[in-house]
């Protein structure tokens, strides 16, 4: 597969951004995913070529993820990979790929750091941020200056 910073590549590498959300489209909350992500990926040299949003409903997020995942070289999404059992991204997102969904090793190690280093209680609903598809890696990402650890896809 190309990468951005691939010298031997003439290929363009491009992406999408996949925003999932009811209240983003109701307007209840402001998407401020969108620029950094768009940002971060032109630094990479990575063309963030389309951006989409659509609500919670498991049909419109796998029709989404497939049509995308065939045109471009990544898709990224933010937003539904919360603890509550209404955070589907997840689960859409090994649905469109055809693979399982299990929780990742990686992933629970940086949720019992995490839970170590705030104090806070370990629950169901943050052990369900561990589930990643299989063939997908958890990552920290750096976000508007924090760093944030979570699941990602």
């Amino acid at each position: 597969m190309p990468t951005a910073n691939s010298s031997a590549s003439k290929e363009v590498v491009t992406a999408a951004l996949l925003v999932i959300g009811g209240k983003i489209l109701s307007g209840r909350t402001k998407d401020q995913n969108i620029g950094y992500v768009a940002e971060y990926l032109t630094g990479l040299g990575i063309d963030l070529k389309e951006v989409r949003v659509v609500g919670d409903e498991e049909t419109a997020i796998v029709d989404a993820l497939n049509a995308l995942r065939h045109r471009y070289t990544y898709v990224f999404t933010a937003g539904g990979i919360g603890p509550t059992h209404g955070d589907i991204t997840a689960d859409c997102v090994a649905k469109a790929f055809g693979v399982s969904i299990d929780t990742n090793p990686r992933a629970l190690a940086i949720l019992h750091e995490w839970v170590k280093t705030t104090g806070a209680e370990m629950s169901a609903a943050r052990l369900r941020m561990t589930r990643i598809p299989k063939g997908r890696i958890s990552s920290s990402t750096r976000y508007r200056g924090r760093l944030a650890s979570g699941s990602g896809m």
